[in-house]
């Protein structure tokens, strides 16, 4: 199923047996939200990444929560610190966890209480390869996935890489809650196309939210 033209008047569409689309229902509290990330990172400011064969991201990166996710040479991994300044990730603010709380609730995971969040920022051109979320403890526990600033296609693939994805097109304000027999799914972004977001500009700033240790 292609989603790549689809449109719905409809609050939420199940995407799997344990995924479910929340159309804008991050927008309730956006400016608060945008405060609060913003502040997050004045304190852990994006960086480039590489990936464990030293190939630099081609998005910029922070995290707030109890734990970090990092990438470098020696691999992907959670942290209680940020290797920046060797000081601890900064919180995650209450509206945010609020958020995430409540919308995996709603996608039937009432226990989701996340201790990371992954700040991911998209330029034009910025993309994700497909891959899979396996560097948490718990595969019980589900993602919550946060859409901000520019519209994405999301790729929605199967158990294996060579899958066909589908193509959801994720605007400012969704919500993407993903577990149970979809908590391994591959997934990414197509790069982002050029634009201007009035509150962002032109970024698209995507917040991943996580059960890690």
């Amino acid at each position: 199923m292609d989603l790549s033209l689809w449109q719905s008047e409809s609050q939420s569409t199940r995407l799997g047996s344990g995924s479910v689309w929340l159309h804008g229902n991050a927008l309730a509290e956006e400016s608060v939200l945008l405060a609060g990330i913003a502040d997050a990172l004045a304190h852990a400011p994006l960086r480039q990444m590489v990936t464990p064969g030293g190939q630099p991201m081609s998005v910029l990166t922070s995290s707030c929560g109890a734990l970090g996710w990092i990438s470098d040479r020696r691999g992907y991994r959670y942290s209680e610190r940020d290797p920046h300044t060797n000081q601890p990730w900064p919180p995650m603010p209450a509206v945010l966890l609020q958020l995430a709380t409540q919308a995996a609730a709603q996608a039937g995971y009432a226990d989701f209480v996340p201790d990371a969040c992954l700040i991911n920022q998209y330029q034009p051109g910025a993309r994700m390869g497909l891959h899979q979320d396996r560097d948490e403890q718990d595969f019980n526990q589900p993602i919550v996935s946060v859409s901000l600033g520019l519209p994405a296609v999301f790729l929605w693939g199967g158990a294996r890489r060579s899958d066909k994805a589908m193509r959801v097109p994720l605007q400012h304000g969704d919500v993407l809650v993903w577990g149970g027999e979809d908590r391994l799914r591959y997934h990414g972004v197509l790069p982002v196309k050029p634009g201007s977001h009035p509150l962002l500009g032109n970024v698209r700033i995507n917040l991943t939210l996580r059960k890690a240790a």
